[in-house]
């Protein structure tokens, strides 16, 4: 129960504008720099350096979401083309994430893929790949919707699945060939739309993952649960599946022994950097998934 009103808490003040806007002249604060890349391209570009020489690669997410201006999506757009140009000059391993809605999908759809196409642009000429990140359950249906526009002009781009949803496996079934991320899911979503009880939600992502292996499509799974790691592993063996057609995903700042222990075992391990002054609502997200990230929180505030 107490968990359940911590996750809730977390997760409102994560949508909450006014809370946001304060962050951002915060800094990084309450232990994010440990799981948020600094505020800049620079220290993004770094801290993806670091972890190449370990054998990891990466994924750089320039933190934002629900703008209500063409002139911040904008300004987006032009940051994550910058990032796109900074990772090709520092010769780094690394992929870049994105929002539709950082990019103006709530003022106008089109404007947002004009702003899309930009991106690609430069990600193609940068011989790099675009991942877009799947936001709410609201957000879903148009997402994929253009996603689907946008991989009759490019192959360089996938988007994200959340297990919760009801409407995971159908998707995964109707996106076979398009790389896809596979995640449990980080939102608060209604009964109607998304499954509430954990064991149901992993049971699921378990099924979204053997779907989209055995279609032959190149899979990313996106998880800190050595459980469902491990049962990856076994199922990728047993289904001569290479390690080649698959990849395992962590967030910076978690569970980094694991990470390396994969790399150890061969395995491709990509780290989802998130970097930007506009870094709270990710934070909240992240504490309300587990109760350990709270510990892990108060750990970082105070040993400053």
């Amino acid at each position: 129960m107490i968990a359940e009103v911590s996750k809730n808490i977390f997760l409102h003040a994560s949508q909450n504008k006014s809370l946001n806007k304060a962050a951002k002249k915060w800094g990084l604060r309450f232990g994010a720099s440990q799981v948020v890349a600094g505020v800049t391209i620079k220290s993004a570009i770094d801290t993806v350096k670091k972890l190449n020489e370990k054998g990891l690669v990466c994924t750089l997410d320039h933190l934002g979401e629900f703008v209500s201006s063409r002139e911040e999506a904008i300004e987006a757009t032009e940051y994550n083309v910058r990032t796109l140009e900074a990772i090709f000059r520092a010769g780094v391993n690394s992929n870049l994430s994105v929002k539709m809605t950082q990019l103006g999908l709530d003022i106008d759809k089109e404007f947002c893929l004009d702003n899309m196409r930009r991106i690609l642009e430069t990600a193609k000429k940068t011989k790099n790949f675009v991942r877009i990140d799947m936001e709410d359950h609201a957000h879903c249906q148009v997402t994929l919707d253009i996603l689907r526009e946008l991989r009759e002009d490019f192959d360089n781009v996938g988007t994200v699945i959340q297990a919760y949803l009801n409407r995971a496996e159908q998707d995964v079934k109707d996106l076979k060939g398009i790389p896809l991320r596979l995640v449990k899911g980080a939102y608060k979503e209604s009964p109607e739309v998304a499954i509430q009880d954990k064991n149901e939600i992993d049971g699921n992502y378990m099924r979204i993952i053997k779907e989209h292996l055995l279609s032959g499509t190149y899979t990313a799974i996106a998880t800190h649960d050595h459980n469902i790691i491990a049962k990856v592993k076994e199922f990728a063996k047993k289904n001569n599946i290479s390690n080649d057609q698959f990849e395992f995903q962590m967030l910076y700042g978690f569970r980094t022994e694991m990470q390396l222990s994969l790399v150890k075992e061969e395995y491709k391990m990509r780290v989802y950097i998130p970097f930007g002054d506009d870094w709270f609502g990710y934070f909240m997200r992240r504490l309300a998934e587990r109760p350990q990230n709270v510990a892990f929180a108060l750990k970082g505030l105070f040993s400053k």
